[in-house]
């Protein structure tokens, strides 16, 4: 089985977010980056069928140099080999354009992508993947399993679960339940070590125009003062709930 596991490059929830060129640009100094957490819990299961039916599994990143590290971290974890398409992506299109011709390149039996990045949450590329693929999709998957080239796999959706059967080549939008947090892998010593041996490929991008455009960034406006109302003073909290809160 040959597995393509698609990362992004995130920031890290406590980092210090800031704008720049009047609110059109994120600002990268001074920011922890980290694997994007659902592309984190697709890429353990990946490693699973690695050391279960022996899958190779590939990691790949549509983004400039600065993205290695996280390449390298993924190759740690137990990916066997990594690409880097060098391109600063503009929108999610034109990530998915350029991971399409990497597809496109080398048959792949299951992609993987994150149900969606914690950055900008648009949840487009793995649907828009497919659709450049012309492969079914199943968003939100939070339970898999594979017998020869039939899937067996399980989504969130509103209110439930969802069951579902499908055949390879498939894409999939992985969610923290397709393994647990405490299954995650965390590198060890040899890993690392291992990981300076294996190939990180940088590869050219294709011609792509992305399809859509950033006009400004704007912060959640900050929250007001807090007023604490006495675990007795039910008339005095309805009254603020109705009157000033307006939301009764």
């Amino acid at each position: 089985m040959n597995i393509l596991v698609c990362i992004s490059n995130v920031p890290d929830t406590t980092s210090k977010i800031n704008f720049k060129e009047e609110n059109t640009a994120f600002e990268t100094q001074g920011v922890q980056f980290i694997i994007n957490p659902n592309d984190e819990f697709g890429l353990t299961r990946a490693v699973w069928f690695q050391q279960k039916v022996g899958a190779k599994v590939t990691v790949v990143n549509v983004g400039d140099a600065s993205c290695e590290p996280i390449l390298r971290k993924c190759l740690a974890i137990g990916a066997d080999q990594a690409l880097r398409v060098d391109l600063q992506p503009k929108d999610g299109f034109e990530v998915a354009t350029q991971l399409a011709a990497i597809c496109k390149k080398e048959s792949y039996d299951l992609i993987i992508t994150g149900r969606e990045s914690i950055d900008y949450n648009g949840g487009m590329v793995g649907g828009m993947l497919a659709t450049l693929l012309e492969i079914p999709y199943v968003a939100n998957c939070i339970q898999m399993d594979i017998a020869s080239d039939e899937v067996s796999v399980q989504r969130e959706i509103d209110g439930g679960k969802e069951s579902l059967s499908a055949t390879l080549p498939l894409v999939i939008g992985a969610q923290k339940g397709l393994v647990e947090e405490k299954d995650l892998i965390i590198p060890n010593m040899r890993g690392i070590m291992q990981a300076r041996q294996k190939p990180l490929e940088v590869v050219p991008p294709e011609a792509a125009a992305p399809a859509s455009k950033v006009q400004a960034f704007e912060k959640p406006a900050e929250k007001g003062p807090v007023k604490l109302v006495d675990a007795e003073d039910i008339d005095g909290l309805i009254d603020l709930l109705e009157n000033e809160a307006k939301v009764l």
